[in-house]
């Protein structure tokens, strides 16, 4: 049965003395985890566990409607084990350096330069992709190899989620391109599309229950 016109679904009322909707509230908790993911991430080598606690924090809110605090997202940070992470974090920044230095040999003219740049740019386009369906993924707080390794396989067999994460990188840089300030808040919404595409692509998602 569908619901009469100018009454709101039961998940869209407003409790007594509320201002604005969950939906508003999910964008409000997109932003404040943009912010901590961000602040998280200025060490650089702690940026693998700040995207994985935003997304994790993304993902209990749209579940539990939870509100995104400074607390729970330090807690979700803990949870991901960050002295361990930093490993990660390290390999990260180091291929990270090693691919500008290969861009910067393959741009200054040698033989073979314009092929070798196109080549590096789409090894590291994939990389980060798979990096991130990695950070969104709750194996991340167990273990990274194991995540990446996951994240990979779900990158070839779900080619359309790969597609829309992709298209939510080249947006954010856009965005940050356009606007840099936004750059402070940017990993929120690229944590949400994260959290959105691994959780479409989850096992028995969709599929109705035994009777």
């Amino acid at each position: 049965m569908g619901t009469r016109p100018g009454v709101s679904a039961p998940s869209d009322r407003r409790e007594p003395g509320e201002l604005f909707g969950p939906r508003f509230a999910l964008f409000a908790d997109m932003l404040a985890v943009g912010l901590f993911t961000t602040v998280a991430s200025l060490p650089l080598i702690t940026a693998p566990a700040a995207l994985a606690a935003g997304c994790r924090v993304l993902r209990d809110s749209a579940r539990t409607r939870r509100t995104a605090t400074a607390g729970r997202y330090r807690d979700a940070l803990r949870a991901h084990g960050l002295a361990r992470t930093l490993i990660a974090g390290v390999v990260l920044v180091a291929l990270g350096a090693l691919f500008l230095l290969d861009l910067a040999l393959a741009g200054a003219g040698l033989p073979g330069a314009a092929a070798v740049s196109v080549t590096l740019a789409a090894v590291g386009a994939v990389a980060l992709l798979v990096g991130v369906r990695a950070a969104a993924h709750p194996a991340a707080r167990r273990s990274w190899p194991a995540a990446l390794r996951g994240a990979a396989r779900r990158s070839a067999t779900d080619p359309a989620g790969s597609v829309l994460i992709a298209v939510a990188l080249v947006i954010c840089a856009a965005i940050v391109w356009a606007l840099p300030p936004l750059a402070l808040v940017v990993a929120g919404p690229l944590a949400l599309a994260a959290v959105s595409v691994e959780l479409r692509a989850a096992p028995g998602r969709g599929r109705s229950p035994r009777r």
